[in-house]
């Protein structure tokens, strides 16, 4: 099975120019490039999720750049740990980055550690945040509806016939809480 390269090259808006990232692609003798001009930002990349289902082990992907190839640092470690699944070989020319050398494989680990402690942080400041509002008398969750006033709403509108946005401004209750609630007793409705 012969080995193939393949270059991705991408620019932000439809007015930027791909001229000189094909440019340094095409000194990689890449049987095909795929292109994108599309913000980094979207999570589907249609041009990218085609070249990751065409390559297979043994192949090699050229990028001008990590920041053309990754939204994030955690979607390039994400990427790059994809295609190492693979067996595919990432080169970056900017960075002089290789994923099948020692150096590279060294720096997918340590991308992949730094990953791992930014969600550990992440995870933490949230149980802490969430600690200290309940320290607070803080109870997190939807406010409850007082149970009156739901009768009350329910009633305006199954009984007397209200309109859900009058029995909203009636009552303070919010519609999205009217119709959950109302949909429960319906459902219980047909339970009994």
């Amino acid at each position: 099975m012969t080995r193939k390269i393949y270059g991705y090259a991408r620019v932000s808006t439809k007015q930027q120019d791909l001229s000189r990232q094909l440019d340094l692609l095409e000194t990689y003798r890449c049987e095909k490039i795929y292109t994108e001009k599309i913000s980094g930002v979207r999570a589907s990349r249609p041009e990218l999720n085609k070249l990751k289902k065409r390559v297979n082990s043994g192949d090699q992907i050229v990028i001008e750049s990590f920041s053309r190839f990754g939204r994030s640092t955690k979607d390039l470690i994400n990427l790059v740990y994809f295609f190492e699944k693979k067996g595919v070989k990432i080169i970056s020319i900017k960075e002089n980055f290789d994923t099948q050398t020692p150096q590279g494989k060294l720096m997918i680990t340590v991308f992949q550690a730094f990953s791992q402690f930014e969600r550990d942080i992440i995870v933490e400041r949230t149980l802490e945040g969430l600690n200290s509002a309940r320290a607070r008398g803080k109870v997190g969750g939807r406010p409850k509806v007082d149970q009156d006033v739901l009768q009350e709403s329910l009633s305006l509108h199954l009984t007397k016939g209200l309109s859900v946005s009058e029995v909203c401004k009636k009552t303070g209750i919010k519609q999205s809480t009217f119709y959950r609630y109302l949909k429960l007793e319906r459902n219980l409705s047909e339970l009994s």
